[in-house]
């Protein structure tokens, strides 16, 4: 079991952390080359010792982002803790900068609009009202900018737009809502420093970013209900206000799914009176209109009801649009 967790470490310190983060880089090289540490990680079930997930519990934990030595020391000091909590928590990546993409698909759709989301973690993409958004070209150019009714937000959005943008307005959001295995807290202390973790040392916009949206969701929280969405989504979908739009959205959630629950999802929620966008790999579902040649694209695909709308960066930060017939099916 030591050895796939040297294998596991040595792999991230070579091909996934370089050139995104330095320090991440070092701490996994360290665990690779390191008996006592991966002893304890050996510890954690093998779905839960990610670099990643890892990393941000023991910073959580009050870790703090300094050379391998002095995060080793906390590790073997803290192991049980560590453990524990590792075994207990998953990758919650909640990336507001989802929304960028997604915006002119929500500007498709005729408001007010009650907006729930499956895999909402602390629900930072329920806000898409409240977030200033500037699209700029490959060379960082201004090329269209939107910011909430009452002034510029503390959340900024910049996104990288190649081709059209399409018309683009702000929802009006009357009701927020979400489902997740293990919904967070934005107000409370530990569950902001859990997401803060997620942003990886180096990422400083991302996780101003993050932060400010934890502010926002502080102040005016989603209504979040811990369970599963397959249980759970038709009770939820229900609590949306008499006319109001429900506005179901799946942003890199889906992936993360067993594929009989999947597809079993995906048909309850088209059951649904509701309208549904959703960010996903190309070759993870078979509904798109019209078809998507995974070899041949670029990114993920965003969809509404289905259909094909843009190609993007599973977080946000590029998108391209796609809403014009046949683009699809290059």
């Amino acid at each position: 079991m030591t050895d796939a967790v040297q294998e596991r470490y040595a792999r991230f310190a070579e091909q996934e952390a370089p050139g995104r983060s330095d320090l991440y880089a070092e701490w996994a090289f360290g665990v690779a080359g390191d008996a006592a540490v991966r002893d304890v990680l050996s510890r954690i079930p093998e779905n839960r010792r990610q670099p990643p997930l890892v990393f941000a519990v023991t910073r959580m934990l009050g870790a703090d982002l300094t050379a391998y030595g002095a995060w080793r020391g906390f590790v073997l000091a803290h192991a049980e803790e560590i453990v524990a909590e590792c075994t207990a928590r998953r990758l919650q990546t909640n990336e507001p900068l989802r929304l960028a993409p997604l915006l002119p698909v929500l500007s498709e759709i005729e408001g007010p609009i009650a907006l729930l989301e499956i895999g909402a973690s602390a629900g930072l993409c329920l806000y898409p009202d409240r977030y200033s958004y500037r699209f700029v070209d490959e060379e960082g150019m201004p090329r269209r900018s939107l910011d909430p009714v009452d002034g510029p937000s503390a959340v900024v959005l910049e996104s990288v737009v190649d081709g059209a943008i399409p018309p683009l307005r702000l929802p009006e959001v009357v009701w927020r809502a979400g489902i997740d295995l293990a919904p967070l807290d934005a107000s409370d202390d530990r569950d902001r420093r859990w997401l803060q973790g997620l942003v990886w040392p180096g990422e400083e916009g991302r996780e101003q970013r993050v932060t400010a949206a934890l502010d926002i969701a502080a102040s005016d929280p989603p209504h979040l209900i811990a369970g599963d969405a397959l249980e759970r989504i038709d009770a939820l979908a229900a609590e949306a206000p008499d006319g109001a739009t429900l506005v179901i959205t799946t942003p890199g959630v889906l992936v993360h799914i067993p594929r009989e629950q999947r597809l079993a999802l995906v048909e309850a929620i088209r059951a649904l009176p509701a309208r549904w966008i959703t960010i996903d790999p190309p070759a993870l579902l078979d509904v798109w209109e019209p078809p998507v040649h995974d070899g041949s694209w670029s990114g993920f695909v965003v969809a509404l009801d289905g259909r094909v709308r843009a190609a993007a960066d599973p977080l946000g930060r590029w998108w391209e649009w796609r809403g014009g017939d046949g683009v699809a099916a290059i």
